[in-house]
C-alpha cells in the first residue's frame, strides 16, 4: 500500500512538472552592428518554420542595447520547439534578401544547424522546453 502512495504521488509530481509554464531565453550573439532590431519567432511544430512568422506561436522584434542580445519567450508548455532569428537593420520588419533569394541580413536558428542552399528544417534546428527556465544560444550569420 505504501509503495502504491509513493507511485501515486511520483506520477502526480511528474504530470505537474510536465504542466508548468516554462521561460526561453534565447542568447543571440554575433550581430554585425547595433542597427535597426532583432526579430525572432518561436515554433511548436514544422508549420510555417522558419519563414512564415505568422505561423509561429509567438514572435517579437527587440532594438539591440547589447551583445549579446537576450530575446525572453514566456508561457510555453513542455515540448518541442525550434527559433528564427534575422537582423533587421533597417527595421522593416522583413529579412530582406537580393535577387537571387540570399538573406542580405544576417539570420540564425535554435540548434545553429550548417546552412547550406537552403534554411534548415524544423527538426534540424529543434530542442526541448523541459524545465521553467531553459538558455539557448543562436550565433548571427551574415552572407
Amino acid at each position: 500500500m505504501l509503495l502504491l502512495v509513493a507511485m501515486g504521488n511520483l506520477a502526480w509530481s511528474l504530470s505537474a512538472k510536465a504542466n508548468f509554464n516554462g521561460k526561453l531565453t534565447v542568447e543571440i550573439d554575433g550581430l554585425k552592428n547595433k542597427q535597426g532590431q532583432v526579430c525572432a519567432s518561436i515554433f511548436a511544430s514544422s508549420e510555417g518554420f522558419p519563414s512564415d512568422r505568422n505561423r509561429g506561436l509567438q514572435k517579437q522584434c527587440t532594438k539591440i542595447t547589447d551583445t549579446p542580445l537576450p530575446i525572453t519567450f514566456k508561457n510555453l508548455k513542455a515540448g518541442s520547439y525550434a527559433v528564427a532569428v534575422f537582423h533587421d537593420q533597417n527595421n522593416d520588419s522583413t529579412l530582406n534578401s537580393n535577387l537571387f533569394g540570399v538573406p542580405s541580413e544576417g539570420f540564425g536558428f535554435s540548434s545553429n544547424p550548417e546552412i547550406l542552399a537552403r534554411a534548415p528544417k524544423f527538426s534540424e534546428a529543434a530542442f526541448l522546453v523541459a524545465g521553467p527556465d531553459t538558455n539557448i544560444q543562436i550565433q548571427l550569420k551574415y552572407f
